[in-house]
């Protein structure tokens, strides 16, 4: 799979019906994945979207998730996201990206599976890298 870059939007609790209203007007497949889903079964946050991702049959990709924190702030709602599996690709953008950066989370295996880092770049956009399939 190309290495692709597609918006990442955060929503306060309502990512569900948000993807969902997309998913009337571009069509296609929408996967979601709950916080209950990774271990967070007894928690406020057990139903909210931790991911979500809508593919178009266009060729159009949206991530979602609800705001696992009380700090939700209208302006602070997309980041950018890079993934897929070209390891080599991904740890390059990531290294550039990083570079001077506030650092969120490292690029590390997460508990998905995958290779996974969020920064905030010397211009104040939010990246997520996300590498599937790596071991870390």
């Amino acid at each position: 799979m190309a290495s692709r870059l597609n918006p990442y939007i955060t929503f306060a609790g309502d990512a569900r019906r948000a993807l969902e209203f997309y998913q009337e007007v571009f069509g296609g497949t929408l996967e979601v994945n709950t916080y209950a889903e990774f271990g967070q079964q007894d928690t406020p946050m057990a139903d909210k979207i931790m991911h979500g991702m809508l593919e178009s049959p266009g060729g159009l990709t949206l991530m979602a998730a609800d705001s696992p924190t009380g700090d939700h702030r209208p302006g602070d709602t997309v980041a950018v996201s890079l993934s897929g599996d070209d390891e080599a690709e991904l740890r390059g953008y990531w290294d550039k990206l990083s570079s001077g950066a506030s650092v969120a989370v490292p690029l590390e295996k997460q508990m998905w599976g995958d290779v996974f880092g969020m920064c905030t770049d010397r211009f104040g956009v939010t990246w997520m890298v996300n590498i599937a399939g790596q071991g870390g």
